[in-house]
């Protein structure tokens, strides 16, 4: 009797997104998520909060020199720089996140369709080995029946 039982499936490799995406950066792209990573961090806003508030204290009580005094237009300007700059680095690291989740959100769908092709063929090779068994029991009732008569 034979057995219905080698079902092939074949299915490309996944690879490691983090690998896909490291071949595909460039020194800009790097920097700019390193840059992202330092403004998007306490220690970031720990550090520019105690200089802001340092160079507000030196200008206000004149310790050395008033060379911004209030308003602090020099201050604004300084901080109008650092949100020119700082507002499109960060825009680019986010893009690439976004293109790199695009990325992930395919791979899962390759996944998935993967799981689902296994599960049918370990379905169609459970339902073969059923029909199998059927087919077995059908001819030892058989066999019993003929010995019995």
């Amino acid at each position: 009797m034979e057995f219905p039982g080698h079902f092939k499936h074949e299915h490309p490799p996944v690879r490691n997104l983090n690998d896909v995406y490291e071949e595909h950066r460039t020194r800009g792209d790097r920097t700019a998520d390193r840059f992202a990573a330092v403004m998007g961090s306490w220690t970031f806003i720990i550090v520019q909060s105690a200089l802001l508030f340092i160079w507000v204290l030196l200008n206000v009580t004149a310790w050395i020199m008033h060379w911004d005094p209030y308003p602090f237009i020099l201050l604004n300007l300084a901080l109008s720089f650092q949100a020119a700059y700082a507002a499109p680095i960060i825009m680019m690291s986010q893009n690439r996140q976004a293109a790199k989740d695009r990325l992930e959100a395919h791979q899962d769908f390759q996944v998935n369709q993967k799981a689902e092709e296994e599960v049918r063929v370990i379905l169609e090779h459970l339902e073969a080995q059923s029909t199998a068994l059927r087919e077995l029991l059908e001819r030892l009732d058989r066999i019993e029946g003929g010995a019995q008569a």
